[in-house]
Order: C-alpha cells, then sequence, then structure tokens
C-alpha cells in the first residue's frame, strides 16, 4: 500500500500522531557495546493556541505567533499499563520557513543531553524527514520516513567532536487503539 508522505512538520505530526511499537538497535562506536530494545512511542499532536506551545517559545525567547503548532512525544514499555513517565517525555514546537517544507523546531528536551534545543529540519522530494540538532558538546542528525501509513523508519546518528558515537536504526508500526479493536469486535 503507497502512502503520501507528510511535506510539512505538522503534517508529520498529524501522521503520526497516535502510539508506536518502536524496534530499535544501537551500534556504539567509542565502545565494543551495541543494544536493541521495544517501546511503546506515543504522538500527540499539540495545536497552536495550547499553553504547551506558548512554554516552549518562552524557553527559548521566541515569539509564539509564528508557531504553527507541536507534538508530544512520551516513551513506556510495550508491556507498561502506566501513563508515559514526564521525564522522558518531550514537546516539539514548529517554527516554520515559508514555503513550510523546511524551518526549525523548538524542542524543550534533547534527545542527546537533556536541555532545551533548536533543531532544523527539511523534507526531500521524496518526503525523507531529516531533522539536525546540534547541541552543546555534539551533533545529531534524524531521518524518518514512512513506507506505509502505518509503518515508519527512523534512522539516527550523534557525532562528538572526534567523530560518529553512536547510530541508531528503529523500524516503527503503528498500534491498533482500543476504539479501533472494539469496533472490529464489533463487525465479527
Amino acid at each position: 500500500m503507497l502512502t503520501i508522505p507528510p511535506m510539512t512538520m505538522m503534517d508529520f505530526f498529524r501522521k503520526s500522531e497516535g502510539t508506536w511499537f518502536s524496534q530499535r538497535t544501537v551500534h556504539h562506536f567509542d565502545t565494543a557495546a551495541d543494544e536493541s530494545g521495544e517501546s511503546n512511542l506515543i504522538v500527540t499532536v499539540i495545536e497552536k493556541d495550547d499553553p504547551s506551545i506558548k512554554e516552549v517559545c518562552a524557553q527559548q525567547g521566541i515569539d509564539p505567533a509564528i508557531a504553527a503548532g507541536g507534538a508530544s512525544f512520551g516513551w513506556k514499555s510495550p508491556l507498561d499499563d502506566r501513563e508515559p513517565n514526564p521525564d522522558y517525555a518531550a514537546i516539539l514546537v514548529d517554527i516554520p520557513d515559508a514555503r513550510g517544507r523546511s524551518g526549525k523546531f523548538l524542542r524543550n528536551r534533547g534527545y542527546v543531553e537533556g536541555m532545551p534545543v533548536v533543531g532544523r529540519y527539511y523534507f526531500a522530494d521524496d518526503g525523507v524527514l531529516t531533522i539536525d540538532t546540534d547541541y552543546n558538546n555534539n551533533q545529531g542528525q534524524e531521518r524518518c520516513w514512512f513506507i506505509t501509513d502505518d509503518f515508519r523508519v527512523r534512522i539516527s546518528t550523534v557525532r562528538m567532536l572526534n567523530g560518529v558515537n553512536l547510530m541508531t536504526y528503529s523500524s516503527e508500526r503503528r498500534c491498533v487503539s482500543n476504539e479501533v479493536l472494539e469496533a472490529m469486535l464489533q463487525k465479527s
């Protein structure tokens, strides 16, 4: 099944909304250790008038009027029924350029270093999203694309001052919601 790729960050957030089962492999170049894991990624779209958008913009000294909206990202174990731990959550705010296919995003907490960051993004003609983020001591690059509406791939690298430190590969499959499961049960 072919998918129409999102070409703006808000379209990407909307296409990503929901819960995703994420399987990842991490390769560390500075040690012999590699790791893999599974988690649920929970994405929720945040509209531009939400107070959390204003709060993240204020942290970065950005006028919230130029924000297009955003999304919250939370992670938890696939077998954990509790709400996601807010210490592992992040809010991204979209600040698009005039064309909308590129821009910057504000993040209340970075993946690599747990501090507020500003990153740049752009969508290629084929819909691949590339995100570049500079931290205090390193740089991160993430690329993400949808294979279908319910399956996507993410790859990322973290570059330290002395070169690439780690690479990750994640495949993510959308989880079926309880509402959809109930509807399926009612039909059968």
